[in-house]
């Protein structure tokens, strides 16, 4: 194949001559889907492909690391992953009855309108994190899907309908379904169990780069390099200070669009919620992590363990954090010493392998799929959809969290 070389961002790339477009979409469940497509995405771009985002994601969330015209925005929100009340509240049946009236009640509709946009815009592959309908909508089009992701909407629904009811299962089916159209799933560290997908290929942590040393960071925000420095970072949900409010002496209200990668690596610990976001870039830059758990969203324990493998975590009380006693865990996250040293590239990789599918290569699917004993467990005991003769592995943490936890099949 023919290579051409270009510039970007300092960066010496050899892309192949053929250009491709890619239409990537991005589930509408706060920032962290978006900010791990950043890194992605910033891959096929500097290859000389085009990629049409299909978001609701503020611009800047990719702005800040990719200015190229290639670089297309399309503000379209399919799912609506969980409904929350606050950082860390969620709302099941609202979850379900949301994603019911976004994408299954109009489900036609949709269909039609993405099948003729995939086709005006000459996708040559639909890549999702993690839209269910878009698998199903690449698939009409008659267009190859990859889905990018640690979890999949069906298992963290299925503990919804536990509570919203039965009647809710049909949701489920159809989101399982859908995902069942996608020729695999790259999957990142941290997974749980996905049944509905036909294929898995793993690559390592996908993490932001950093833009600003430490030290850099530490002079913009006059704090020494002697003074601890924490964030407090819930994903996307917003300061509860106002713009005009004075803040003690200590803390700093920092702009929504601080590019957070370069602050984790600037400070001493992070005080948050659990999403693979947050938990991969503090593994990345070595980051000890206090968080606080949620209910009803069954992605956390695999991270959780993950997280804490790797000697990075501190769990903290929700009560504790909602009345200010946080000493006793401060102390203990900053005496960490997380000692993550695999791989940061998978965001090079995951670009490398959707390049290949666009133009058609078969890529090496992972065919150990005889183990079926933890296949479908939920947190706690609840079956998620699957499509039959379906398998996927069972990560390492969940072994770990079934020993510790006490989960059961």
């Amino acid at each position: 194949m023919q290579m051409e070389q270009s510039i970007a961002h300092g960066v010496e790339v050899i892309a192949p001559k053929r250009h491709l477009v890619f239409a990537y979409y991005v589930s509408g469940h706060g920032f962290g889907h978006a900010t791990r497509v950043v890194e992605v995405v910033r891959h096929l771009i500097l290859a000389g492909h085009d990629v049409h985002m299909v978001t609701g994601a503020p611009d800047f969330v990719f702005t800040s690391e990719i200015q190229s015209p290639r670089l297309l925005f399309r503000k379209v929100v399919l799912d609506c992953g969980a409904v929350q009340a606050d950082a860390l509240t969620v709302d099941p049946i609202a979850s379900l009855e949301k994603y019911s009236q976004m994408s299954v009640l109009p489900r036609a509709s949709v269909l039609a309108t993405e099948i003729q946009w995939l086709n005006s815009i000459k996708a040559d592959l639909v890549i999702s994190d993690v839209v269910p309908i878009a698998c199903r909508a690449a698939a009409d089009a008659g267009i190859r899907s990859v889905c990018v992701t640690n979890f999949s909407w069906d298992f963290i629904y299925a503990e919804y309908v536990m509570v919203a009811g039965s009647h809710y299962r049909s949701v489920l089916q159809q989101i399982a379904e859908d995902y069942s159209h996608s020729e695999f799933v790259i999957r990142l560290p941290g997974y749980s169990p996905m049944p509905a997908f036909r294929g898995v290929i793993d690559v390592p942590l996908v993490v932001r780069r950093l833009h600003k040393s430490r030290e850099e960071v530490r002079k913009d925000l006059g704090v020494p390099d002697d003074v601890k420095l924490v964030i407090f970072n819930f994903g996307g949900q917003v300061c509860g200070a106002s713009d005009n409010q004075e803040l003690p002496p200590n803390f700093i209200k920092l702009a929504k669009d601080v590019y957070t990668p370069d602050l984790i690596a600037a400070s001493d610990c992070m005080l948050g919620k659990i999403g693979y976001g947050t938990v991969s870039e503090a593994m990345a830059y070595k980051l000890p992590f206090i968080f606080i758990r949620r209910d009803y969203f069954n992605e956390e324990p695999y991270l959780r363990e993950m997280l804490e493998n790797y000697q990075g975590g501190v769990e903290m009380a929700r009560r504790d954090m909602l009345s200010g006693c946080w000493i006793p865990y401060l102390e203990r996250a900053v005496n960490l010493k997380p000692c993550y040293e695999g791989g940061t590239n998978g965001g090079e990789l995951a670009a490398h392998i959707l390049q290949d599918t666009a133009v058609g290569k078969n890529c090496v699917l992972d065919k150990q799929t005889k183990v079926r004993r933890l296949l479908d467990v939920m947190v706690p005991g609840c079956q998620p959809q699957k499509v039959p003769g379906n398998d996927i592995l069972v990560p390492d943490w969940h072994t770990l969290a079934e020993n510790k936890l006490g989960l059961h099949n």
